[in-house]
């Protein structure tokens, strides 16, 4: 198979995904902006999600797009990646029915730091796959970018117990810290 195609599988889960979680909002009661003021939570929610999918898409696409090679090992820690990825609507949607306590925000963390580790498999698989010397092991080097953004979720996962709203920050800051371009992949490819 060609990476070609696991880009485009990618692509069709992650749409998927993203309607999904704009399916499950509910339409405010009212007809004026006052009315939005009760839904602005699972709102800026919502912003926080699509970010952190397209956050995935993105790298995930300057990643494919540094690689020559894919195998079976690429595959499966691509569909453990995809996996974590699915659920991130439910996590949203049981956050917003329990207004954003604290097992719920943390179950979305724990959802993050699960994808964010598919996703560290995935590079793993592919720099397995492609060699030590390739553009992608180049690129991202030990990465200690992402193995911080793992840090910052596991840190804010139990912060959820003690204030969710200090977790919900923590999400926010990772998601602005990877929204911030990363070259090194795009750089290379």
């Amino acid at each position: 198979m060609g990476k070609q195609r696991l880009e485009a599988f990618t692509d069709g889960v992650l749409a998927i995904v993203l309607t999904i979680m704009v399916l499950d909002m509910k339409v405010p009661a009212g007809s004026d902006f006052s009315s939005l003021r009760a839904d602005l939570p699972v709102l800026l929610t919502y912003a926080l999600s699509f970010t952190n999918v397209g956050i995935f898409w993105n790298n995930h696409h300057h990643m494919l797009h540094a690689t020559e090679r894919i195998n079976g090992a690429v595959l499966w820690a691509n569909m453990l990646l995809l996996f974590w990825m699915s659920l991130i609507p439910f996590v949203i949607r049981w956050m917003n029915d329990v207004q954003f306590a604290a097992t719920p925000t943390a179950a979305y963390g724990v959802v993050l730091v699960l994808a964010g580790a598919g996703y560290l498999l995935l590079e793993r698989s592919i720099i397995a796959c492609n060699g030590p010397d390739s553009k992608l092991a180049r690129a991202v080097g030990s990465d200690l970018k992402g193995k911080t953004s793992i840090l910052i979720y596991l840190l804010a996962i139990p912060l959820a117990f003690v204030r969710p709203w200090i977790a919900i920050l923590l999400y926010t800051i990772n998601a602005v810290m990877w929204f911030i371009p990363d070259r090194r992949i795009e750089s290379l490819a």
